[in-house]
């Protein structure tokens, strides 16, 4: 089986190429390098240095698709709501003509920001956009695409800057350069933490199934934490200290995921490892 993975040596992807790999499979990634790493790149697997508006430059037939590849912040879309849309939008598109065109199986990484108004902010307008377009596809040109929508996401290979970060990968670096760790608002808000081998887990049964689901696989631990709960297991492990800032626009007061369809349907059996990955740490 031929796999591509858009944004191969990002975050996710690195995961799941590992992952996919180890099962044998023949794995090309397309990425720009614009957040992923060169450093990220596994032996064995084709690294395409292109942009994602690019695909159809590819000549290779391909079995599958994992869609990755995608502006994932909501932060740096409000600095860049253009960007968020070539990528998140055009960049769907172009996958989607390429995999109507190819008769590939795409997997789309779609948002929990779904359940969210979509305008509020550009990244989640931009996801929510992109799940329209895969709908648009498969409904009208009979694509076969299934949309897996991710909860904040975190493991190894997670971005540390603060710009592309998630709040985990934000929060190792500032216990490394002995700084107060930020939290935004008034730290009550929950998140829905899941771990990254879970969601490759995954989007990789959901790829290898038959099954169609009429609007999105959802990957969610089923638990969440505030962010003062996630402090706290963090002070306990690196005995660190806090200071609160200003809410920020698109700053959800919960995610949680909202059906089990997955686990139901194809026996996935994500875990809450959140505690666990946090005391594992090495900085």
């Amino acid at each position: 089986m031929k796999i591509l993975v858009t944004g191969g040596v990002g975050f996710i992807g690195t995961n799941l190429v590992k992952k996919l790999i180890t099962m044998g499979k023949d794995i090309t990634s397309i990425d720009n390098y614009s957040t992923g790493l060169k450093k990220n790149e596994i032996k064995g697997v084709k690294y395409i240095r292109s942009d994602i508006e690019l695909i159809d430059k590819i000549d290779t037939e391909f079995d599958l698709c994992f869609h990755l590849a995608a502006q994932s912040r909501v932060q740096p879309s409000f600095e860049n709501p253009e960007e968020s849309i070539r990528v998140n939008v055009n960049g769907t598109t172009k996958v989607m003509e390429w995999a109507k065109k190819h008769n590939v199986k795409v997997i789309y990484a779609g948002s929990s920001s779904k359940h969210h108004d979509p305008s509020d902010s550009p990244y989640a307008m931009t996801k929510f956009l992109g799940e329209e377009i895969c709908k648009l596809y498969k409904k009208s040109y009979k694509v076969n695409v299934e949309i897996a929508r991710f909860y904040n996401v975190y493991g190894p290979y997670e971005p540390l800057d603060e710009k592309f970060g998630n709040v985990i990968g934000i929060w190792r670096t500032k216990v490394r350069q002995k700084k107060p760790l930020t939290i935004v608002g008034d730290g009550n808000q929950k998140r829905d933490f899941t771990h990254v081998d879970d969601i490759t887990d995954g989007i990789i049964k959901i790829a290898l199934s038959n099954q169609i689901h009429p609007d999105a696989w959802e990957l969610g631990s089923g638990v969440n934490y505030s962010i003062n709960e996630l402090f706290k297991m963090f002070k306990d492990k690196f005995d660190t200290t806090s200071e609160y800032i200003d809410d920020q626009p698109g700053n959800y007061r919960e995610t949680l995921r909202v059906n089990d369809d997955l686990i139901k349907q194809l026996n996935w059996k994500p875990q809450d490892r959140l505690l666990d990955y946090i005391n594992s740490l090495n900085l």
